[in-house]
């Protein structure tokens, strides 16, 4: 269990890179699964493994992570944006069902969410 200092600094460190993951999203041309690997391995994934587990295995990963809803949101995000951008069309799904999971286990109704999986889902 950690501390709430670790667990905000951890929260921060978590954070950051998914900013960065984000910005390497928004910019198309831009994309290297080699650049995304790096920062996927500083939450202990990659491109590969992305690819490989299923949605649950993912939500339960990413809660033993310790990300916070917020970051999980910010998370399921990257995953729309690579399944449109990077033509990884299996990330739709899994931020769906990370939306989902975020929705059902935080037990706060999010009209942004409902969007966003409304959207992935058309």
């Amino acid at each position: 269990m950690l501390t709430k200092g670790l667990r905000d600094e951890e929260n921060e460190r978590i954070n950051n890179v998914l900013k960065q993951l984000t910005a390497l999203t928004f910019v198309p041309e831009g994309w290297s699964n080699a650049d995304a690997d790096v920062l996927l391995q500083k939450l202990g994934l990659s491109i590969e493994a992305l690819t490989k587990i299923d949605a649950n295995e993912l939500n339960h990963y990413l809660v033993r992570f310790h990300l916070d809803w917020a970051n999980m949101e910010q998370f399921a995000d990257v995953l729309a944006r690579l399944s449109a951008n990077a033509g990884l069309d299996g990330f739709k799904a899994k931020a769906v069902a990370l939306y989902n999971f975020i929705q059902q286990e935080s037990k706060m109704m999010s009209f942004g969410i409902m969007g966003k999986i409304s959207a992935l889902s058309k």
